[in-house]
């Protein structure tokens, strides 16, 4: 068994475990488009280099369905906040709100989720 202060001891010792924040997500337009959709996501995370950055962003149904994923290859360091696009996103019919969900790759993916209603 492992004890409180030996996983403590390990937490610390991992680069970026302890100053690791998750990437927010400060703005979402998405527009329609030959009938799927263009989103536009501003993202702010303290990028520090490859050990710490915002990777991606990803699109989902309120019950986590994933509808497409943009994933982001490097690190913002001196771009922030910064707004990366992703097109083709098919959305069904039926649906009148999708989700924003941000990443790192120090923490994955954040919990916390922005709405976004769209304008059909």
């Amino acid at each position: 068994m492992v004890s409180r202060f030996a996983l403590a001891v390990l937490a610390a010792s991992i680069p970026g475990a302890a100053t690791a924040d998750p990437a927010v997500v400060e703005e979402v337009r998405a527009a329609e488009q030959a009938g799927s959709w263009r989103f536009d996501v501003t993202l702010s995370h303290g990028d520090t280099g490859w050990d710490d950055y915002a990777d991606g962003w990803r699109v989902e149904l309120e019950d986590g369905t994933v509808l497409d994923t943009r994933v982001l290859l490097h690190p913002h360091v001196e771009e922030q906040p910064f707004t990366r696009s992703l097109s083709g996103v098919a959305i069904p019919e039926d649906v009148a709100e999708v989700f924003v969900r941000a990443s790192t790759n120090a923490e994955g993916w954040s919990e916390t989720r922005v709405v976004h209603l769209l304008s059909r």
